[in-house]
């Protein structure tokens, strides 16, 4: 492909972005409606305040008030973590739940180019909803047993006795001082989630040596676990570790 035709596509872009960019005055402030959409596959719109000799861009909220209504929240350090890795990214700033950026008009171009970007990025993290949070977690605790140089094994399924595989996230072997140990990591602690547990733990327990222990690894990073919950577990003969207070199970774990 020659120069002319790559910059004839360079051409035709801009001018597809110029089509599809809409203008508006409101009350004094400028608001921008872009080609770019998000997960609803509604249009991105900024909105352009002047103040003193500068620019104010912001998104009025929307993109972090969006996540919350998704189910989203930025309550703990991880995500708050993630957010600031992207904000720092593209220089953007967060107030309260407004993304916004400050310019002038010869950075002008830029600068909501950054926060145009940087919506998009943010909004990505509706992912990081129960799916994702469970896959994260489990994480967390892989590198845990990996850091306290706890043996494992990851992903295990087992046959219970109704002929039904079930699935653990770790299995700690047996050690000539302690029995198997099968962890299940919860990141959210439900009472459903519990259950199933406590279900798939009764399933096994016949198939598995008399002394294997089970232990429910529970998330109360982002809510305090129930007592019922946790006094559920223990009457089924399975330890709950409150993620909290993981550093207690250390030497117990790793025996």
């Amino acid at each position: 492909m020659i120069l002319k035709d790559c910059q004839d596509l360079v051409n035709a872009y801009i001018e597809w972005l110029q089509q599809r960019i809409n203008v508006e005055d409101i009350k004094g402030v400028c608001e921008i409606t872009t080609p770019f959409v998000d997960r609803h596959n509604d249009q991105l719109q900024i909105y352009v305040k002047p103040s003193n000799n500068r620019l104010i861009l912001t998104d009025d909220g929307y993109t972090i008030k969006d996540l919350k209504i998704s189910g989203f929240e930025i309550t703990t350090e991880k995500r708050r973590q993630i957010l600031y890795s992207i904000l720092n990214g593209f220089a953007v700033q967060l107030h309260g739940d407004e993304l916004t950026v400050e310019a002038t008009p010869d950075n002008f171009a830029q600068k909501k180019h950054n926060l145009i970007q940087t919506m998009l990025a943010v909004n990505d993290l509706w992912t990081m909803t129960e799916p994702m949070v469970a896959s994260l977690f489990r994480e967390d605790v892989e590198r845990y047993l990996r850091e306290h140089k706890i043996r494992f094994t990851p992903s295990i399924k087992f046959a219970g006795k109704s002929g039904l595989d079930h699935s653990f996230d770790f299995v700690i072997p047996a050690s000539p001082v302690k029995p198997e140990r099968i962890l299940n990591a919860i990141s959210n602690p439900t009472r459903q989630n519990i259950s199933l547990l406590i279900f798939s733990w009764t399933e096994i327990t016949e198939v598995r040596a008399p002394d294997s222990t089970a232990y429910g690894v529970l998330n109360d990073t982002e809510k305090q676990v129930s007592p019922d919950l946790i006094d559920a577990l223990q009457r089924y003969y399975i330890r709950p570790i409150q993620w909290s207070r993981r550093a207690e199970y250390v030497e117990e774990l790793a025996s």
